[in-house]
């Protein structure tokens, strides 16, 4: 999952992206102010975007609103300062899908943040299911017809990324937007390996999960 951070105070910031990174494993773009954070969430694709008000250049309710007037659903999580009543309305009527008021407890921020991930992909539940795989996206655990299944970070991430779209092709590009932030250089033929290690560990060679769409992408589905 990628993320994008909208906060100009930088401790705050950085300890936002470290959480998110090292507890959730998601790639984290930062922008420090409004007007960078504007262009980001316009030019990638986002699974959830952490958004505070206070921001210099464009303040966040302007993003926000702007956000929503391009056609973009990607959800919302909001810091604010503020917590009156007429306020919060207003948040959500523009188009905020959740908020915290400051200061918050950093496990409540993730906690929040994966829900909406989970609602924004149309899950309820943090078990995502697939014919006898489950991916418990809190625990960051995987089991095959009820025996554990022990991946590496970026393999689970490959793999939750693919069971949070079961049945839909995936291309490589769409996976690579999704699971690197900008710092990484991104090269399509270290998917395939990953795809490789997760098709051994998964096993069961006469019912695959993972299959691939010729010219086209990854696909997870029970059966052929």
């Amino acid at each position: 999952m990628r993320i994008l951070v909208v906060e100009d105070e930088r401790r705050l910031a950085q300890n936002i992206s470290r959480a998110l990174r090292e507890d959730c494993s998601y790639a984290v773009d930062v922008a420090s102010n409004g007007a960078d954070g504007l262009f980001l969430a316009g030019s990638s694709e986002y699974d959830l975007i952490v958004l505070d008000l206070m921001l210099p250049k464009i303040d966040g309710a302007t993003l926000l609103r702007r956000h929503r007037q391009s056609g973009k659903r990607t959800p919302v999580l909001v810091l604010t300062a503020r917590d009156e009543k007429e306020s919060v309305v207003a948040l959500l009527n523009a188009g905020a899908d959740d908020y915290l008021t400051k200061p918050f407890d950093l496990g409540e921020l993730l906690a929040r943040v994966k829900a909406l991930i989970r609602r924004g992909k149309g899950h309820a539940t943090p078990v995502l299911k697939v014919g006898d795989l489950e991916v418990n996206t809190i625990e960051k655990s995987v089991r095959r017809g009820g025996a554990r299944v022990e991946l590496s970070p970026m393999e689970y991430r490959v793999l939750e990324y693919l069971a949070h779209r079961p049945r839909a092709v995936v291309s490589k590009s769409e996976l690579l937007e999704h699971l690197y932030d900008f710092n990484w250089e991104k090269f399509s033929n270290v998917l395939e390996v990953y795809v490789s290690g997760l098709r051994k560990k998964l096993g069961h060679e006469a019912h695959p999960l993972i299959h691939t769409v010729r010219g086209q992408g990854y696909v997870l589905r029970d059966g052929v």
